[in-house]
């Protein structure tokens, strides 16, 4: 692997899954026995990553990922990314769908097989920074 090719990987990972809503689109980067550990979960398997993927895309209307930075080890082989989540409130951590703004930050570490797939996905999500926000009284009374 040359230096950008796993950086690539993962970021057309965020362009093309979760900026284009589009979990079908997990089949072009996936290993079929994926994982990903998000909040002290696993989920295992590249069907039920999709739909967890749809899980979440049902929760953040007009969802936008913006990477912040990605970078990689030097094999490939480990990629780590920090990101911003943009979009609106439709029941995020079981919150009121009340429609309002939400922006939140994250970190993932990907593992990269050698041909480029992707193997395994560690998340951490700012949640209850956010969560706390959510369970505010909005400001325009809503």
């Amino acid at each position: 692997m040359t230096y950008a090719e796993s950086v690539e990987i993962v970021e057309a990972f965020w362009a093309q899954v979760w900026n284009a809503h589009a979990p079908e689109k997990v089949d072009d980067f996936v290993v079929e026995d994926f994982v990903i550990t998000t909040a002290g979960e696993r989920v295992e398997g590249r069907e039920n990553f999709k739909n967890w993927i749809r899980g979440f895309l049902d929760q953040v209307a007009d969802l936008r990922l913006e990477v912040i930075e990605t970078f990689q080890n030097q094999d490939g082989s480990r990629v780590a990314s920090r990101w911003r989540v943009h979009g609106r409130n439709n029941g995020l951590l079981g919150t009121v769908p009340d429609g309002r703004p939400i922006s939140f930050t994250g970190t993932a570490v990907w593992a990269v097989r050698e041909d480029g797939k992707l193997l395994h996905n560690w998340v951490e999500r700012a949640s209850w920074e956010l969560y706390q926000r959510l369970e505010e009284a909005p400001a325009n009374g809503r």
